[in-house]
């Protein structure tokens, strides 16, 4: 896969400013605050920097935590995980394999098959229907 490398100006010129606090500065948007928590559509979640698809409307469940989860990415390439020691944690930070954007974290505490739950933001993905292709 191709990486997508850009400055920081250029991010800044592509993304709203809610969107490059979460993406690009690691920001969390509010539990329950999020388009997307809601969403059982059928289709496909994308990274909302790069338009790389990162997970699919089958491997989402609703976790009760207020934020889009999902067990498992589209790969093992499309997600990448990072160690976030930040606000006194220790986390694991999930990214987007292609720009590098943060997503989320994952847990350990997830439902079958993986055990994983990619708790994600609603501001750094962006959801293709199935019937949009």
């Amino acid at each position: 896969m191709d990486k997508i490398e850009r400055t920081d100006a250029e991010w800044r010129e592509l993304l709203t400013p809610e969107r490059y606090h979460v993406l690009r500065e690691a920001g969390t948007e509010p539990a329950f605050a999020g388009e997307l928590n809601d969403n059982h559509d059928a289709g496909d979640y994308l990274c909302g920097a790069c338009a790389l698809p990162l997970f699919e409307s089958k491997a989402k469940f609703d976790s009760g935590s207020g934020w889009p989860s999902f067990t498992q990415p589209v790969s093992e390439e499309a997600v990448t995980d990072h160690r976030d020691m930040s606000h006194g944690m220790i986390r694991t930070e999930s990214r987007c394999g292609r720009c590098d954007s943060h997503l989320g974290h994952v847990f350990p505490d997830g439902p079958p098959p993986t055990g994983l739950r990619y708790c994600m933001n609603s501001l750094a993905l962006e959801f293709r229907p199935l019937d949009s292709e």
